[in-house]
């Protein structure tokens, strides 16, 4: 339980320095260390190393440590930016209510009626802090790379919830989570790419000059 508290301890950390990063290829080695610490996880949650267990580790590791930051580092190379220098929130801002919805979520998951295997981890204040964390980088960035970030973030908050289940979910669910991810990034990968076309910048805010 320690080592599971530590990895999540330090997956709520990488968050903060999310939020408070104006730098995208930071914020994309960010996104990619918390992929790899998710996805060891499971690993350190299990007593008999089970062969899906081990499936579906790699292929967390995979895809969000390796896969998709390369796919993210390219569009940035692509686009020739290196930084969100605009932000809708600030990034102190960011980082204060960063901040305060982790305290939030780690006083809140204290006070839900949790089973007793979990009442003792931090996989539901890790779940909570992410999905906010995601939310506000969504929110508040203004270059569609750092709302891409966020989504992952999100995303890794889902999958810390879908841990809780490991043992009495199958693991295919998990997989399927991964598979929609993926999928999701190489969309998300073409309509980043027709915006730099079109308007030759990442500001998603130039999409509200579209009409019809």
């Amino acid at each position: 339980m320690e080592r599971l508290n530590l990895l999540i301890g330090l997956a709520m950390g990488l968050n903060l320095v999310a939020l408070g990063t104006s730098r995208l290829p930071s914020l994309i080695r960010i996104a990619a260390l918390q992929g790899v610490i998710l996805g060891i996880m499971p690993l350190v949650m299990e007593h008999e190393i089970r062969l899906l267990v081990v499936l579906l580790a790699v292929a967390t590791v995979g895809l969000k440590g390796v896969v998709i930051p390369a796919l993210l580092r390219r569009a940035i190379r692509s686009a020739n930016i290196d930084r969100d220098v605009d932000p809708l929130i600030g990034f102190l801002p960011s980082l204060l209510l960063g901040a305060a919805g982790t305290i939030l979520a780690v006083v809140l998951s204290h006070r839900l009626p949790l089973l007793p295997e979990h009442r003792e981890s931090l996989l539901v204040a890790g779940a909570l802090a992410s999905v906010f964390t995601g939310m506000l980088l969504l929110i508040g960035r203004s270059k569609a790379i750092s709302q891409v970030c966020g989504y992952l973030v999100l995303e890794n908050g889902i999958y810390l919830f879908g841990l809780l289940l490991l043992n009495s979910t199958p693991l295919m669910v998990e997989g399927g989570i991964l598979l929609d991810l993926t999928v999701a990034v190489f969309v998300i990968g073409i309509i980043v790419d027709r915006i730099q076309r079109a308007f030759d910048t990442l500001d998603t805010r130039k999409l509200t000059t579209l009409r019809e």
